[in-house]
């Protein structure tokens, strides 16, 4: 299945990270062969995250400020009006504008869950706003107020692939003609003790210390590393070529492994295979520059992404890299975080390795991206996106 007779033009993408909030910092960061984890007590307990820098903190706080209802609301939700107040700047829309909003969650409002569960066990009552403010359809319903934007509002949870699930509704609607405009991403606010237990009971977590604590795409390790990040990123889609745009998206793909495997991919991830073929199209593999893999710190999950792109690539293999030894895994924004970095790439032709595996031959440009992202049994996502012209 191919339908891209036309590319889709991303035409702003504004994000929440480690790494920052504006687009110059991320990539002077980026060009640092340093990580943002670090070690870090949550409640008595010592974990491997990476957090949101402590100096962006008064912005967030004054978000919360702005209006009486935004007190209550999850940091899910903060941090989606953040990224999206900016993207819209950036992409020059208005209200005026047919929008739609596809903002998706892995976890959702996890620290709200916590807080209100732990009141009901102690009190057996509930504050009035409970529920309301622990729905998933928060983070697009209030991303919508707040840009006094009228058109479809979706939020959904995908698990990790959750965000570029939204950029993949925001390409149909565009392409079905139900929209002439969307905002796509997904935020993710999981750094609490509760999440974080629940990812050590799986035994993927990163227990070992040193310069790297998460080993993304070193196909070497000997135990699992992944770490937990935070943030939100969302993106500007716009039908065709538009003058203003960023980078293209000219493929999309999808696919899902066997429900046998509930929180790990087959051996040879046969979704992310099904998936970048479909993303290609009629593109030859030959033609792409880059894969930004999802590649989370895992052994089982590197490993079987790994071969799946040489089952695709053959020996012929494009520059491989990820985020997470950097930035953690947001789980469900860790795609949009992923979309960032390919665009940042494309614009500045420079190509960002992973500092601890061996060098790889750089093309000489970098004009096509694939990125991929997958959730929980196997849920596979790949995006072919193309320099701007």
């Amino acid at each position: 299945m191919n339908f891209f007779n036309a590319p889709i033009s991303i035409t702003a993408i504004a994000s929440l990270s480690p790494l920052g909030n504006c687009s110059f910092d991320v990539w002077q960061n980026y060009l640092k062969p340093t990580t943002c984890i670090r070690e870090t007590s949550v409640q008595g307990q010592a974990f491997f995250l990476a957090s949101i820098p402590e100096h962006l903190k008064p912005e967030l706080a004054l978000i919360r400020a702005s209006h009486p209802h935004y007190q209550t609301l999850d940091e899910t939700v903060i941090y989606a009006i953040l990224v999206a107040r900016q993207a819209i700047r950036q992409a020059d829309w208005d209200q005026s504008d047919e929008v739609g909003i596809n903002l998706g969650s892995s976890r959702g409002a996890t620290q709200l869950f916590e807080q209100y569960h732990q009141e009901f066990l102690t009190s057996t009552s509930t504050p009035k706003l409970c529920s309301p403010n622990t729905t998933l359809g928060n983070i697009s319903s209030w991303v919508a107020h707040d840009l006094k934007i009228q058109g479809p509002q979706v939020s959904h949870s995908v698990t990790c692939s959750t965000g570029l699930h939204a950029v993949l509704n925001g390409v149909a609607w565009l392409k079905a003609g139900m929209s002439k405009k969307f905002l796509v991403g997904a935020s993710e606010a999981p750094l609490t003790a509760f999440t974080l237990h629940q990812m050590q009971a799986l035994k993927i977590t990163a227990r070992s210390a040193g310069t790297y604590p998460c080993r993304a795409l070193d196909l070497e390790k000997q135990e699992n590393t992944m770490v937990l990040g935070e943030g939100a990123a969302v993106a500007c889609l716009e039908p065709g070529k538009v003058p203003n745009a960023l980078a293209t998206i000219d493929g999309v793909g999808y696919a899902s492994d066997d429900a046998r495997y509930n929180f790990s991919l087959s051996e040879s991830a046969i979704c992310f295979q099904k998936s970048m073929k479909m993303a290609l199209g009629s593109i030859t593999a030959d033609q792409v520059d880059c894969i930004i893999m999802h590649a989370p710190g895992t052994m089982l999950g590197d490993s079987a992404e790994f071969k799946a792109i040489e089952a695709v690539f053959g020996t012929n293999l494009p520059m491989l890299t990820t985020n997470k030894w950097k930035i953690g895994h947001s789980l469900g924004a860790s795609g949009m975080l992923s979309l960032e970095l390919a665009i940042l790439m494309l614009q500045h032709q420079e190509f960002i390795p992973v500092p601890f595996i061996p060098a790889q031959a750089h093309a000489k440009q970098i004009n096509k991206i694939l990125i991929n992202a997958v959730g929980f049994g196997g849920n596979a996502v790949t995006i072919l996106l193309s320099r701007a012209h």
